[in-house]
């Protein structure tokens, strides 16, 4: 799951070098916190929210496979 959320955000930025992806266990689900550059945030986040939506949906589905349950946190 880190590396499906590290593959997407990569291919979101401009600068894929400052991508970091922080998996922890915590509240029966995976935790997963992404850090992006200051300037890419509003990409991985996109307009009204939608693309971060959109990577949560993905992260649900493959955590779902694995009778998981997983979050995503996008940290500035």
């Amino acid at each position: 799951m880190k590396d499906l959320v590290a593959f997407i955000a990569t291919s979101l930025v401009d600068d894929p070098a400052s991508v970091q992806v922080t998996e922890t266990e915590g509240d029966g689900a995976v935790v997963l916190e992404l850090r992006v550059a200051k300037e890419d945030l509003g990409k991985v986040i996109g307009k009204q929210g939608r693309t971060a939506r959109a990577i949560r949906s993905m992260l649900s589905a493959t955590a779902g496979k694995d009778n998981r349950k997983a979050r995503l946190e996008i940290v500035e």
